[in-house]
């Protein structure tokens, strides 16, 4: 993530993840607790681990993670980060999960940009395993 490259605001239902400041400036993550309605509730404190130790902030609070720290994020916490002072090398580690169907955006946008193939993939995401391993290509 380069500086102030948002990753947009998002929640899973299902999916739990790790992200990770693998490296360079600061990672700063914007939070928030899930409403009943599974909106963003804009009042309630959101509680994060990070590193092992739990951290409390307001909702909608920035979440700063230096080179070599991370957050785990449990499903339905909405989430948007971005880099702070420079590029972010960014890692995720989380459950198996799909996601074609378990990412919801605040402002609604496309997961995958279609693409128009000219070459076969080298590597596959999960989204391709049906168009790929099909045999009709």
């Amino acid at each position: 993530s380069h500086e102030n490259q948002i990753s947009p605001m998002h929640r899973h239902n299902f999916k739990t993840e790790d992200i990770i400041n693998k490296g360079g400036a600061v990672l700063v993550l914007e939070l928030f607790k899930a409403s009943p309605t599974l909106d963003i509730d804009q009042n309630t404190e959101v509680i994060v681990r990070t590193d092992g130790s739990e951290r409390k902030l307001p909702a909608g609070g920035h979440l700063k993670l230096r080179p070599g720290e991370s957050v785990t994020l449990e499903p339905d916490c909405w989430h948007a980060f971005w880099g702070q002072g420079g590029s972010v090398l960014v890692g995720e580690v989380s459950n198996v999960n799909d996601d074609r169907t378990d990412n919801f955006f605040h402002d609604p946008i496309g997961r995958f940009s279609k693409i128009n193939e000219n070459t076969e993939p080298v590597h596959l995401l999960v989204s391709d395993y049906d168009t790929w391993l099909k045999g009709d290509n």
